[in-house]
Parts: C-alpha cells; structure tokens; sequence
C-alpha cells in the first residue's frame, strides 16, 4: 500500500551540524486565543557555509528584518514547513514576527488553549508551531522571554527561567520578563498563562541555598499537590546524595494542565504535567496513582541535569536522555518503596510493553537510524529497554565505577548536546574497559534468548558441574542478520536450605559460554540472572522441583518472585494450547507444588505486603502470547481466569484470612507500607472472585459501601464487574454520579467500563463513546476508553466477528483528525497482530490496509506502514 505522495525519512546518517550559532533568543509574546503575535530577536553568527533555514509550520509570517531592516518578499522563500534566507551576512541580529491560533490547536503541539489557559509542549517538534526557529535539539541558546496578557484572563504568567520584570501596562494587560542563563535547545521552551492556585514549598540544597518550589494546578486543586511537593522535595534530595546532582536556577515549577499529550515534559525549570500525574487525594486517587506520581515527579526533575543540562545532539539520540533517565526513576523508586518490588514492577512492564514492540513488526534499535515522525519513537525501546541498558553498565562494572562514570558525564558534558558514544565513552574512561562490543545494544532491535544448561564432569575431583550459556536474537524487521550481545549474567547455586556459593557474575560477549562451578553433594538448583540483569528472554532446563525450590530458598528476592512466574506461564501456556483445542487442561501435578510455595510466602512475615501481592499476581497475557504465539488471545485469557481459580481453590481459607487481616484500621496514608498492604487485601479478593466465590460478592459490595479511599473503591468496583449480576449496574450508576463532575476519576469510571464484559457486547462500548462526558479529543478520556478497549477487554476486542477492531479503527482515525500523535500510540495496540492466529491476523490486516487507505497523518502512516510490512 502507498499514498500518493511517500514521506521522506529523516535518517541518522545524514545528520549535519547547523550552519549558525545562535547565542540569544528573545521573543516577545502578545497573548491572545485566536490570533497571539510573536516577536523573536535572533543572534546568529555563521559557522559554516549555505542559506539559513528555520523550521515553521501552521503560522503566518509577518515580517523578516535583519538589523532593523525589513525585508522585501523576495529576500527569502517560504515553504509549508520551513523560512528560507539565502543571502544573509555572517553575523547578524534576525528579527522575526508571526501569528498563531493557539484556541485551534487540537494537536496540542505548540502553543494552545487548554481550560481557557495558554500552555506550550515543544518536544519534540512542537516549537515550529510557534515561530520559525532551528527547531532541532543541538542547537542552543539563552533565551529571555516577554509575556503580555490579558490581566483578567491571564493573572498567572510564568516561563522557563528567573523571572526579572513584571508590571502593568495598558489596556488591562500586564507583562512578565523570564530569564533563562541556561542555554538550551528550543524543545525545552515552556510558557504557561492563565488562572491558577499555587502550593508553595521550599527546598535547601547542599550547598546552602534555598529554593522556592510552587506548583500550579486548577482553582481549588491545591490540596491536591501536596503529596506532588513531597514527592519533589524526596527527589531533590534523594538526586544529590545518589548523583551528586544540585538544582541551579532561583525556583523550580510545575503546572498541570488536563489536556496534555504526554504524561508530564521537563522544561527547564518549568515542568508541565498532566494534571492525572500531579494530583491526588485519599478519595480520588489510587495507591497506583500516588506511585506514578512520585515516579514522574522524580523522573522530570531529575530531567534537569539528564536531558536539560546535557540534552541530545539529535533525536536518534533520544535513548541518551530518557534511557538514563528512566534509570534514575526506577533507583528512586526502588530506594523509596524497596529494591525487589520496584524491579519485580519495572520488570512486567517491560515484558509486557517492551518485549512485545521488541518482537513485532514496530521492534526497532534503542538508538534507531530513520524515522518519520520522530513523535512515534517515544516508545517502551527507548525508555524501559534503554533503562535497561544503563543497569547492565552498573551491573557489570559495580557502582564504584559507574558513579564515577556518571561524574564523567556531568563534569565534561555539561552545557552541550551529546551522543550515545560521548555517553559511553565515560564509562569507558572511568573503568579502562573496551566499551565497543557493549555499543551492539544500541544498534540491534529484538530481545535476546538466552538458554542455560548444566551438564555433569564426574571425571574431575574438584568440578563436578559446569553451566553452558548460548544466545540467540531472532531476526526483527530490517535486521535478518544478529550479532552476539555483551550479556551480564548474575547466578548463584541454590540448596534445599538456601545459597551454597556467592552469586557469580558472568559477562557473556561470544555465541557461547561455559563456566564452571563447585561440586556440592545435595540436592541444587541455579539461580540465574538474579535480579533481571539483562533484558533477555531465559530459556533454562529448569525442572518443577527446581522452580519450586527457588520460590522457597532464593535469597534474590526478583528470582524468588521469578521462579514462580516461569512455573506459572508454563502451567497457563500449556492450558492455552488446551483450549484453543476445544479440551479442558489436564491436572497437572506441578499445581498441588505451586500452591504450597505460594501459600507458603503468604504466611512469611518476613515478606512485605506489596512482594506478596506480586507473588500472587500471575504472569501477563502478552507473555503467555509471545511464549505460545499464533494463538487464540481469547483462550490465553480463559488460561489466566483458569489459574487463577485453580490458585483461590487452593489457597482460599489463606486468601479469606489474609484479606480480613489487611484491612486499614487508620487514616489514609499512601506511604509504601500502606499501599502494600492494600494491594494485598485487593489481590486476595479479585483471587476469590475468580473463583466465583458466594463471598467474594458480598465482601467486595461491603468494600465499595465501605470504602473511604479510591483504591479499595475502584477495587471493589472492578471486583463486582469481573462477577457481574444486577449489582454492577447499579453500583456503576452510583459512581458516576458521585464523580462526574471529577474528570481524573470520571476517566477510571471509563476505563472500568471499557474493560468490562457488557451483556450487549461492542456495542455498549461504542454507547459509550456516545454519551456527553466522553470528550473525544482529550488525549485521557480517549486514552481510558478506547486504550482501556483494546488492552483491557480481550474478548470484545478480539471477538471474530471483527467488530471490536473495527470500531477501534474507527476510534484511531477520529483521532487522527485532531490530534495525530495521540492516534499513533493508540494504534500500537494493533502491534500484536502477528502473535494471533490466523482468523484474527487477517481481520487486523484488514483494518490497517483500511487505515493506510484513508491517507491518514505521517504519525498514523508511518505506525500502520511498519506494522503491515508495507
């Protein structure tokens, strides 16, 4: 399939440096919806031959001056996305002005108009919508930036920087100057006007000096900051005893706003979030909610010296920021709600959002060599599988060398625009190591298969085993051909009563490779890549009683949580394959041993709340997909609702016990403990419900009635959906009344009910996308509904009529009209399509041959292009 007109790719081989410096930017901004000017003064001094040329989309150009003098029509040429001066001198002031309407910008790129407030989101390419500008990561400048506004309308005029200047002026408008020492590229732009209240905080850093922190939300939103600010000042701290790492400017910034595409961005100094990531309550918010939050909070602050202070040379290199990044979220999560239970998470939504684009027809290097649309790269490779990347340099050089690696990084690079090799080469400068061979991360898609087997040497008095590795990584659109990974394999030989060496680190750099251990005369099992030390698919020899011993005796607590989950996704493929065959499973003797290891850990009071919650949390349906692909999705999701029925069967006066004792018996507090013990309490009631249990009903219509927090309200809810009978309507109908006129909670009311098993099928799903308070061009509402449909409701999507894919389709190109990158992701969900069988590949075909017909955006065309294979 082709459009008429192919899009031409932007490639990494083709990068050049831009052919000015440009030293200052000022820009002087008259606010109003429809029509906002924009007077930009440029400082330019050429480094290189050939025209100017600034990137521009969506604006009218007014006028053109250099040094004061306003140019002819034909002193420069305009294109739909770019201004072009061919004759300019070698060092000069360029003053620019356009227009903008910002109340028409439903892309949400650029300056728009959300609530009735000005806002701005400029990465990647949104600052093009503003003005014309080298719009491009490696080109930096100080910028000073003038606000003139309605004061009415506007009282809040904020920018990136230190504010210098603020008045009033005439007509009922005021004016505010920011300042920005920092030079930095224009995706770090940010401006935000409007009406707001503020939660005011300060921080001291170590070296004395007090920072001002406020954050901005909705009138009446305030109190809702609050765990925000605490999760910020934690970050601030937390970033200079583990980095080393001092905030620089006179006060730090965060707004929130409802209409957002991205989950928060870090300007520098002046973070924008969406408003479900900044603000929460006992009553409105999910542990799970106050978690992200904490998460993104640190992860766009700690932005400031990984992404601002060093930013990428280019979009290629957009692994350099978000990868490290990710990385520093993750440590400060796991230092704020403990080691084995951040991996354990972190680790699932890698498999189950990484290892899919990994294997599928979007799988594409962490550092990828084209794009399109550089909007459709802000993906699980990029950010988990690059996290992932930094752990294994920790992992293999131990945290001595990779702080002084990272000290490296921030002492020389600071100020520039850098690149995945610069970045390594640090490493490699603290440790003496030959980094090369660990480069092949950064340029191979697809997740490696890494198979472990024992093997017997009785002819040696000394060495009665040694442990053989191999690797392997499948082919992946584009790269047929795989080379051998530097893999850093932690493993340790385990006993019936616990460790019977020190954990090993093997770093693998061949095909193959075989080590030797000690011989030991009892009964042993090996522990292999302890702690997920490398983002590999582990296919080991592994026997039941060696899954089981693990569960019972690891001292690694990841791969005590993991051998429980390899014996899980055998139990649910093999059920799967059952099914799909039209028989029931067989009882397999494996399930009597897994439930003692599981209800044994559920009465350890050695174990906190949250890892038993995981232990109990069965393995994803993308894994099971990927390990059993083509399969029927539905009969993977009949395996899951099997196991987990054989599990409360088997554990269930444990379950019932467990769940009285986790009841809160004081005030709400969202610390770890506490959301822990609440995920428990949750885990152990939707087990019982599995099971149909007469008292998972009343227990859960006790606990919604009850409830006086959102998680056990929205468990509880979720809960009587999964059971269904006349009291999920009602108690459906109750929570949208009591929380209409709340959208972050009207967003889970849609979320709960796209994944629900309606009577009447697709189409409630498609009623309730009909209904008033479904806003179809808020990227959160569409995102609960539609998102919610497509990786929620495994039967109604997948249903063989085609209807669910035909309507999300459907969904996707409504989308596409208004806001095109929101509709690319959204369309991800489609990226599977090659795991299923064959009745439902062809019907996903359809659908995305239907969508490449419509001549959809380059975002939209260039995500159903690759997953087609046209």
């Amino acid at each position: 399939m082709k459009t008429d007109a192919a899009p031409k790719p932007t490639r990494l081989e083709d990068y050049t440096p831009f052919n000015f410096d440009l030293s200052e930017s000022r820009f002087d901004f008259r606010l109003d919806p429809r029509q906002t000017t924009v007077r930009s003064l440029l400082s330019l001094t050429r480094t290189a031959p050939g025209p100017l040329v600034l990137d521009g989309e969506n604006i009218d150009l007014v006028s053109v001056e250099i040094d004061g003098r306003l140019l002819k029509r034909t002193a420069y040429r305009v294109t739909q996305t770019q201004l072009i001066l061919d004759d300019v001198p070698d060092q000069f002031a360029l003053n620019i002005t356009t227009r903008c309407d910002p109340s028409a910008n439903t892309t949400l790129m650029g300056l728009y108009v959300s609530g009735g407030r000005f806002c701005t989101q400029c990465e990647a390419e949104g600052f093009r919508r503003i003005t014309y500008y080298p719009d491009r990561p490696d080109v930096m400048s100080e910028f000073t930036v003038l606000i003139d506004a309605d004061k009415a309308a506007y009282p809040t005029l904020l920018a990136n920087g230190n504010m210098i200047e603020a008045g009033d002026i005439d007509g009922g408008r005021h004016y505010a100057i920011w300042h920005d020492p920092f030079p930095k590229p224009c995706y770090l732009f940010a401006l935000v006007a409007g009406e707001f209240d503020r939660l005011d905080d300060s921080f001291i850093t170590m070296n004395g000096r007090t920072i001002p922190l406020e954050i901005y939300v909705d009138p009446g939103d305030a109190p809702k900051a609050a765990y925000a600010m605490d999760s910020l000042k934690r970050s601030m701290a937390w970033d200079e005893r583990a980095f080393g790492r001092e905030y620089d400017l006179d006060r730090f910034m965060i707004v929130a706003v409802r209409d957002f595409n991205f989950g928060a961005m870090e300007n520098k100094g002046l973070n924008i979030f969406n408003s479900s990531l900044l603000l929460a309550d006992a009553q409105t918010a999910t542990d799970l909610n106050f978690e992200r939050i904490e998460s993104v909070v640190a992860h766009e602050y700690f932005h400031n010296w990984t992404g601002n202070r060093i930013t990428c040379r280019d979009w290629f290199q957009l692994c350099l920021k978000e990868g490290f990044t990710v990385f520093r979220d993750q440590e400060f999560s796991a230092d704020q709600r403990g080691a084995a239970v951040q991996r354990i998470k972190d680790v699932r939504a890698l498999r189950a959002r990484q290892f899919a684009e990994d294997n599928g027809p979007l799988a594409h290097p962490v550092r990828p060599t084209e794009y399109l649309k550089i909007d459709n790269f802000y993906t699980a490779t990029i950010y988990e599988k690059g996290a992932e990347l930094i752990r294994m340099l920790k992992t293999w050089l131990g945290d001595a060398t990779f702080r002084k690696g990272c000290d490296i990084y921030f002492d020389q690079l600071d100020g520039t625009a850098a690149t995945v090799e610069q970045f390594i080469a640090c490493f490699e400068a603290a440790s003496g190591e030959d980094m090369h061979p660990f480069m092949q991360w950064y340029h191979q898609a697809g997740t490696p298969r890494l198979t472990v087997e024992r093997h017997q040497t009785p002819t040696s008095p000394v060495i009665s085993q040694v442990v053989s590795f191999s690797q392997m990584t499948p082919p992946t659109p584009g790269q047929a051909d795989k080379a051998p990974l530097m893999i850093p394999i932690r493993w340790q030989a385990i006993g019936d009563d616990g460790p019977l060496m020190d954990p090993q680190l093997t770093v693998m750099t061949t095909d193959t490779q075989t080590v030797s251990y000690p011989r030991f005369d009892v009964p042993h099992s090996l522990s292999i890549m302890q702690g997920f030390s490398a983002p590999a698919i582990l296919r080991s020899d592994a026997t039941t009683e060696d899954l089981i011993r693990l569960m019972g005796q690891d001292p690694d607590a990841f791969n005590r949580w993991e051998a429980g989950q390899t014996l899980a996704r055998r139990l649910l493929v093999d059920c799967a394959r059952a099914l799909e065959s039209g028989t029931m499973p067989e009882p397999d003797p494996a399930l009597g041993a897994f439930f003692g290891a599981l209800g044994k850990t559920l009465r350890d009071d050695s174990f906190d709340d949250a890892f038993k919650a995981l232990v109990l949390t069965q393995p994803t349906g993308m894994e099971v997909l990927m390990a059993a692909a083509p399969i029927d999705p539905i009969a993977v999701s009949e395996a899951g609702d099997w196991l987990a029925r054989a599990v409360a069967d088997g554990l269930r006066n444990d379950l019932l016990q467990t769940y009285a004792a986790m009841k809160d018996s004081g005030p709400f507090s969202p610390d770890a403990a506490s959301a822990g013990r609440r995920a428990l309490k949750g885990r152990c009631l939707s087990l019982l419900a599995a099971r149909f249990d007469p008292l998972a009903a009343s227990l859960a219509a006790q606990q919604l009635d009850d409830a006086t927090n959102m998680t056990d309200e929205i468990g509880a809810l979720i809960t009587l959906s999964r059971l269904g009978g006349q009291r999920v309507e009602s108690s459906m109908e109750s929570f949208f009344e009591k929380w209409k006129d709340q959208p972050l909670v009207l967003d889970k009311y849609y979320s709960v009910q796209a994944m629900r098993h309606h009577a009447d099928g697709i189409h409630a799903i498609i009623r309730l996308a009909e209904t008033p308070t479904y806003e179809r061009s808020n990227p959160n509402r569409v995102r609960a509904l539609v998102g919610g449909f497509a990786m929620g409701n495994v039967r109604l999507f997948h249903r063989l009529d085609g209807s669910g894919y035909r309507f999300f389709a459907d969904q996707v190109l409504d989308m596409d009209g208004r806001n095109p990158s929101v509709a690319a992701r959204l369309l991800g969900a489609f990226e599977i399509w090659r795991k299923l069988d064959a009745k439902r590949q062809q019907l996903i075909r359809d659908q995305l041959d239907r969508i490449i017909a419509t001549r959809p955006s380059k975002n939209v065309l260039e995500i159903a292009q690759r997953m087609r294979g046209a």
